[in-house]
């Protein structure tokens, strides 16, 4: 597995495009903006994108969304609780940036949700407490977590936005993400990556 990282939006966004090197398909998760970034890097890793994760409907993890699907013709995947949440200018903070952005997903996923995209398996858990929906994507056999804006190094998401929880979100990290193997590697939506064993000593 092929793992770019693409620095993308206003609010220095980490958007992944991920290659299964045995297939030349992948995703997409959290395209927050530069669709044209995205797309020649894309381009150079000579991957066909399957499909658009998102770990949560913020502006600056969809600002691309709606270009890279017409141009890929894929789906967009967020989960149940954030899908409609996140079609609101308020919710998806976008009004605030003087641009209306609403996003329409394609795919509602669940909690525990087996999912295999471009031959890779990964695991959805839901996280709540930054928004409501928020989650993550575990690839178990690479031992990667995708965390979105819940778990970062050294810290965690805001929950001052609407729909935001600091008790959800401690007990999202502390229940389902420092459960994983202590060797899982964090790759988060903002800032540099760690692992959960590193995390640990902060909760």
């Amino acid at each position: 597995m092929e793992i770019k990282n693409v620095l993308v939006s206003e609010a220095f966004t980490n958007c992944y495009i991920v290659k299964n090197e045995e297939t030349n398909e992948g995703f997409i998760i959290d395209p927050g903006g530069s669709a044209l970034k995205i797309s020649r890097i894309i381009e150079q890793m000579q991957m066909t994108p399957k499909a658009i994760l998102l770990t949560h409907g913020h502006f600056d993890h969809i600002g691309a969304v709606d270009e890279l699907r017409d141009r890929y013709g894929i789906k967009v995947y967020v989960s149940e609780e954030e899908s409609n949440f996140m079609q609101n200018y308020n919710n998806n903070l976008s009004v605030f940036f003087g641009e209306g952005m609403i996003v329409k997903p394609d795919i509602s996923i669940r909690d525990g949700e087996e999912l295999e995209i471009a031959g890779i398996k990964m695991k959805f858990i839901l996280t709540p407490g930054h928004t409501p929906g928020s989650g993550c994507f575990y690839v178990e056999d690479e031992g990667v977590l995708f965390s979105g804006d819940t778990l970062f190094c050294m810290s965690r998401g805001r929950t001052d936005f609407p729909g935001g929880s600091e008790r959800e979100i401690l007990d999202s990290i502390r229940n389902k993400l420092l459960t994983l193997p202590g060797d899982t590697v964090v790759l988060a939506g903002h800032n540099e990556q760690t692992t959960i064993e590193n995390e640990k000593r902060f909760y």
